[in-house]
Formats: C-alpha cells, structure tokens, sequence
C-alpha cells in the first residue's frame, strides 16, 4: 500500500499577517551550512588566512544574491517562459517555490568572479574552495520542495514499498523524487566532493569534479521526476530539460578536467 504525502503547511511560523515559510528556512538552513563548513574547510586546508570568517561572510552575501537572482530567472528562462511573460509579477513571488539549479549556479558563478576580482583571488582558488559547500544547500533545498508538495515524481511501479500518493495531483503512486534529489545532491554529492577536496588540487580539478558530479547526479534522478515543462520540450525530445542542461554540465566538467591537467597549475587552495 502507497504512502501518502502528509500534506505539511508550508508555512512554518505564523506571525499575525507575517508568515515564514518552510522554504525560506531551507534556503536559511543551506547558507549556515556553507558558512559553517566553509570554516572547517579551511582550516584542514590551513588557508584560514586567505579564508577568514570576514571573507567568508563577503562570499556568501554575494552568492546569497547571485543564487536567488539566478536561480529565479532560470526558472523564468529555462522552464516557464510563457507563463511568466503572460504574468510578469510572480517573478518575484520566490517565496512560492519554483527556483531553477542551473540558473542558480550561473548566479554563483557570476558572484564568484566579482568576489574574486574585488578581493584580488584567482577565480578557481574561489570556485574550487566552494564546490564542496555547495551540496548540502541543495539538499536543503529539495526538503523544501517535499514540504511544499511540488516537484514530484513520475508514475511508480506497483508494490515500490515507499512510492507515496500526493491527493493534490492525482491517485497514482508516484516516487518521491524530490527525496531522491535531497540524497543524491546534497548527502552523497557532499560526501563525494568533501573527501576529494580534503588536500590541494590541480586548479579547476574540485570544479570540474562538481560539475560531473551533480550533472550526473541530476540526470539519473530526472528519471524518476515527473518532467517539467521547459524550453526543450517543445522538440518531443526524450530527455527533460534538466537533462539536457545536466549534460552540458557534465560535458562543461569533463573539459574543465582535461584542461586542468594539461595546464598542471599548483593548487587552488
């Protein structure tokens, strides 16, 4: 017999007309995690002096931004274009959900190279320090998507022990992907990129080892996630969106890779 979702408030706190949600808490919840692991980080690379905790409140407030402004109009971009063209105000309605991965990390990457030019940084001794901070956001992330019943999966096969019913989409037993998500990007990812980046790498190596990661990471779990509508949906392709934009990822980190042990650089860190 199928689960059922529980059907959480996605309003954690109420505060007469203020209200915090679930969502917003997770997105709080994954930038404590950088922080936190960004100062253990360093101090097992012993580069506290180049990432002090000054510097790494400068690098999140800039990524904070980078990733809810492109995360946002990655959603608008990449997988709604038409409906928020038609309804222009709620692209600023963040707060419902619906944050794009893909446009988020180009909001990243675009605040990793201002950060990196105001503080004098070579960009991939910033990128490379990052990466493996990244995925428990993410997780964090994806929990949030469970608690606002959004994102779920496809269509499950009969007797899957914890396939779950969502009442506000249909009847049909379906995965529950975005637990899928939550596992693989922000626990197995992070365990992955933290044991790889525990001492100096070639530059660019924990970047590239990022971007196959999760690129791969998010093509098998497009499988079991009911496909969003996106800007390549319209050609009847096989493949999702996301899978496409995951694969350019990891094509994207196979170069980075090759690159980076043809230059042979010192370590970023």
């Amino acid at each position: 017999m199928a689960l059922v979702f529980p059907e959480i408030d996605p309003v954690a706190i109420h505060l007469g007309p203020l209200t915090v949600r679930w969502y917003g808490l997770m997105y709080l919840a994954g930038f404590a995690a950088f922080y936190w692991l960004g100062l253990r980080h360093a101090k097992r690379l012993r580069v506290t002096d180049v990432w002090s905790p000054e510097r790494l409140e400068q690098l999140l407030t800039a990524g904070v931004v980078g990733i809810i402004v492109g995360g946002r109009l990655g959603e608008v971009l990449f997988y709604q274009p038409a409906y928020y063209f038609t309804h222009p105000l709620e692209i600023v309605a963040i707060w419902k959900g619906g944050m794009s991965f893909h446009g988020g990390l180009l909001g990243a990457i675009a605040a990793m190279l201002w950060y990196a030019r105001r503080t004098g940084q070579n960009f991939w001794q910033v990128a490379d320090f990052v990466a493996p901070l990244i995925p428990p956001g993410l997780g964090f992330g994806r929990i949030g998507n469970f608690i606002n019943g959004e994102l779920w999966g496809r269509p499950a096969p009969e007797g899957l022990p914890w396939a779950m019913i969502y009442p506000h989409v249909d009847a049909i037993p379906r995965h529950p992907s975005q637990l899928y998500q939550a596992f693989g990007e922000g626990i197995v990812l992070f365990l992955f990129l933290w044991w790889f980046a525990r001492r100096p790498r070639p530059a660019g190596m924990v970047s590239a080892a990022f971007l196959v990661g999760y690129g791969s990471v998010r093509f098998l779990c497009e499988f079991f996630r009911n496909p969003d509508p996106g800007i390549f949906s319209a050609f009847g392709s096989l493949l999702t969106t996301a899978q496409w934009l995951s694969l350019a990822m990891v094509f994207a980190g196979a170069v980075l890779t090759a690159w980076a042990r043809h230059r042979r650089q010192p370590p970023s860190s």
